[in-house]
């Protein structure tokens, strides 16, 4: 490619024309870019200029200007009718019925009229887009793609190789799907957790988390039986903050309504209807054993044998629910000098934790999960504790408010997914995840952390970790006065985020305060830190200063460079080229369209992730353009030019040079199509859970 410099240098310089020298450009948190890679500042026209100086008289009239028209303004829609429209885009001849796109064959949908997807082949290939460059990610010499004629590789499909059958189905290489059972009786609220019931009960916890509904119940029974109660028991109080050791909350979810912590009643609440599983979005579910062509039906006879198979397995567990491990007992898992991939807000799926695999990542962990959508058996939330074979070591994070949810959840994890460990998130800073008493908000309630730890650790032998941040208000640090208890509730390792709640990302993350809690913990406690890791120095510089410090969790660092993994084992600055960075991008989407399909939807599903985790990578200023070295995570990146014209589009801010690399690897965007990313501050301010 063609260089990209400018002919005239462009250096820095000060308000008063004075050029800033490279150290004083780091003391303003400016990255130090060598002078004549930077880009010229923009040339004001004077009509600019004119317009400026009007402005004053125009002021009134701004907010005028911004309002959009009314013509402009969406229009509310009830879920009533978006289910309708989704059921109608359905029927609709771009979505092939998928057991027919596999076998090419009308017959082979078992459900024929009664099915929701359009069964008109030839309508489907006339609208269909072009297929893409490159090979299908799911064919082999023995192998039928799975996704048959929908799939946007199909021209690259083997001939000769018998269809229609489940055996050519490229087998998954991904673990913990959720059980169709399983997630049938949790949509019933027929699942039983005898371990966790039978702990919340030792530990005096039963009765947080019930419904008024339930705790009237109980009042009922002990008139009838004439026995004597605490008063907690029978406390309908709501929010009491002065003891939570006797506070019942009803907790309602913002986004589905349904209570939290009702699961311990054996009477059937009223439950939501139960989602399609292909109406979920961006989810690797909704391709399992062609789950996504079948009509919603009742639970058949099927699911009476179900349960009462699960009462059976619950009086087993039950007899045994009260021998807790010793804690020598438990499985152990070592984090020191691990290279620990943060679990990462939208952005840490299962293609990127793949390729952070590849480049020397040693320890993954999932998404964080909330508690009560597991419980409720969202199938997008359990898609968040995917695992792929490559995952050696690899743990899941959760989040909830009380006890008993957060058990119930790690029972029924510990029992269907395949899982080296659990971590708790207690350092979640998101307003919605905090409102409802998880995430930072248990930092300000010491005693639910313990109750957290304890139930939960004391019916598992998987290790639980915990992830924390300093504290919840600034200046407020409280760890250090936990760390020492922390070991003897239960938990294996503590991962402390060097800020507090309050302070989001606004400053640098405390080192001295996770070094001097490090000192203060037991040595059966792992301290993991966390915080603006971004080189090799970073990292080992942590070591060094803090010996008993088992490690250092790499989060927005590995967004940003996700080579940051090789360089850190190799101790090197690696000054990587472009076209080494397309090519990690390359592997990104191979892994995508393996994960999220590689129909049109899942190409889509790919794109979106990809623009995503560009709305970081964009903040990289490659080495060899910097006057100081390594990039600080603090450092706001000039406009420049790159040594090519890739180099140079990956530098660029803007989603829609971010959608022109999408495009090098996807194909073109279907019309209309426009991206924000979810993380507004793209990467400056939030990236990551706790």
């Amino acid at each position: 490619m063609e260089d990209s410099v400018p002919a005239e240098p462009t250096p820095q310089s000060a308000s008063n024309g004075a050029q800033l020298t490279p150290e004083e450009l780091v003391a303003k948190a400016i990255a130090p870019v060598k002078p004549h890679y930077l880009r010229p500042p923009p040339v004001r026209s004077s009509s600019c200029n004119n317009a400026k100086d009007a402005a004053p008289s125009t002021a009134k009239n701004d907010d005028a200007d911004k309002a959009p028209p009314s013509s402009l303004v969406k229009e509310k829609k009830s879920k009533r009718q978006l289910k309708r429209e989704r059921r109608q885009e359905q029927k609709s001849t771009r979505h092939l019925c998928p057991e027919i796109a596999k076998t090419g064959d009308v017959s082979s949908c078992r459900y024929s009229d009664k099915c929701r997807f359009s069964h008109d082949i030839e309508a489907f290939k006339s609208q269909k887009p072009a297929d893409l460059n490159g090979e299908c990610p799911f064919s082999s010499a023995e192998q039928l793609c799975p996704y048959g004629l929908a799939c946007r590789f199909a021209g690259t499909h083997k001939e000769g190789v018998p269809a229609g059958s489940s055996i050519n189905l490229k087998k998954s290489s991904e673990m913990n799907g959720l059980n169709k059972d399983v997630q049938k009786l949790l949509w019933k609220n027929k699942m039983k957790f005898p371990k966790a019931d039978s702990k919340l009960k030792e530990l005096g916890l039963s009765g947080h988390g019930k419904s008024k509904l339930r705790v009237k119940e109980d009042k009922e029974d002990v008139v009838s039986n004439d026995s004597v109660v605490p008063d907690r028991t029978c406390c309908s109080k709501v929010n009491d903050d002065s003891d939570d050791d006797l506070e019942i909350v009803v907790e309602v979810s913002e986004e589905n309504g349904l209570k939290e912590g009702t699961f311990s009643s054996d009477e059937s609440r009223p439950l939501k209807k139960p989602k399609s599983m292909t109406s979920e979005n961006f989810r690797s579910d909704q391709i399992d054993n062609g789950g996504a062509c079948m009509a919603e039906k009742a639970f058949g006879e099927s699911d009476t044998q179900i349960e009462s198979e699960v009462m059976n397995d619950s009086v087993i567990l039950d007899t045994d629910a009260s021998l807790k491990p010793h804690p020598r007992e438990k499985k152990l898992i070592d984090f020191r000098d691990k290279l620990y991939l943060a679990p990462l807000t939208t952005v840490g799926n299962l293609p990127f934790r793949r390729v952070c695999k590849v480049l020397g990542a040693d320890v993954t962990c999932g998404e964080m999960a909330m508690c009560t959508n597991l419980l409720q058996g969202q199938a997008s939330e359990w898609a968040l504790l995917r695992r792929h074979s490559s995952e050696d070591l690899f743990g899941v994070q959760i989040c909830g408010a009380y006890p008993d949810t957060v058990s119930r959840a790690v029972e029924l994890i510990d029992k269907e997914c395949v899982l080296d460990f659990i971590d708790i998130n207690m350092g979640c800073p998101i307003d919605i995840v905090v409102n409802k008493g998880a995430g930072s908000a248990l930092l300000t309630k010491p005693m639910r952390m313990k109750s957290v730890v304890e139930v939960a650790s004391g019916i598992v032998d998987t290790p639980i970790t915990i992830k924390v941040r300093t504290g919840y208000f600034e200046g407020k640090n409280r760890i250090d006065s936990l760390i020492a208890d922390i070991g003897n509730w239960g938990a294996s390792a503590v991962t402390i985020h060097g800020r507090t709640r309050q302070q989001r990302y606004s400053k640098l993350a405390d080192w001295e305060y996770i070094h001097r809690c490090s000192t203060l913990a037991p040595d059966s406690l792992q301290v993991i830190g966390n915080g603006d890791v971004f080189s090799y120095l970073d990292w080992h510089r942590h070591k060094d200063e803090c010996p008993k410090l088992a490690t250092c969790m790499i989060a927005r660092g590995a967004l940003i460079k996700p080579w940051l993994f090789t360089e850190i084992k190799e101790q090197r600055n690696w000054d990587i080229t472009s076209g080494e960075r397309l090519n990690i991008l390359k592997d990104f989407v191979h892994f995508g369209l393996e994960h999220w399909g590689s129909d049109t939807k899942g190409v889509e599903t790919t794109r979106h992730f990809l623009l995503e985790w560009l709305s970081y990578t964009c903040r990289y200023i490659p080495v060899g353009l910097l006057d100081v070295v390594p990039q600080r995570l603090n450092w706001r990146p000039p406009s420049y030019f790159g040594r090519d014209d890739l180099e140079t589009l990956m530098a660029s801010d803007s989603a829609a040079d971010w959608i022109k690399i999408s495009e090098m690897l996807l194909g073109k965007v279907p019309d209309g199509f426009s991206f924000a990313p979810k993380h507004k501050s793209n990467a400056y301010d939030r990236a990551e859970n706790g």
